[in-house]
């Protein structure tokens, strides 16, 4: 999995890449979302549109993430779920916790609502 972090418009996207598995990379996501939320970034879009497959290592992953966020004030919503990857947080019933958005753009905007 490749990480990008850029800051768009008063969010920040972290785009996924490759396949999402947990282990390291895991460790590494979780250690991204602490130092922006201790940097005062609480506008937070996970972007999974290049994410190719995911395992229920790389689903802990994102519910670690979702806890990490809000422990921490801040909101993580999804952009460019895949049709594999929503299929995947429909039958796990996750789709009901975390909002998600067609494009990452949609994510930014609904921060100012």
């Amino acid at each position: 999995m490749k990480l990008k972090v850029e800051e768009q418009y008063g969010a920040v996207v972290l785009g996924l890449k490759g396949n999402l598995m947990g282990g390291a990379e895991a460790t590494e996501f979780g250690e991204t979302l602490r130092k922006l939320l201790a940097d005062g970034k609480k506008n937070l879009v996970l972007d999974l549109g290049e994410v190719a497959f995911m395992n229920s290592s790389g689903l802990g992953m994102m519910i670690s993430g979702l806890t990490t966020v809000k422990k921490g004030e801040g909101s993580l919503k999804l952009a460019r779920v895949t049709d594999k990857i929503q299929s995947l947080l429909v039958i796990t019933k996750l789709i009901t916790i975390f909002e998600h958005y067609e494009t990452v753009e949609d994510a930014i905007k609904s921060f100012s609502k």
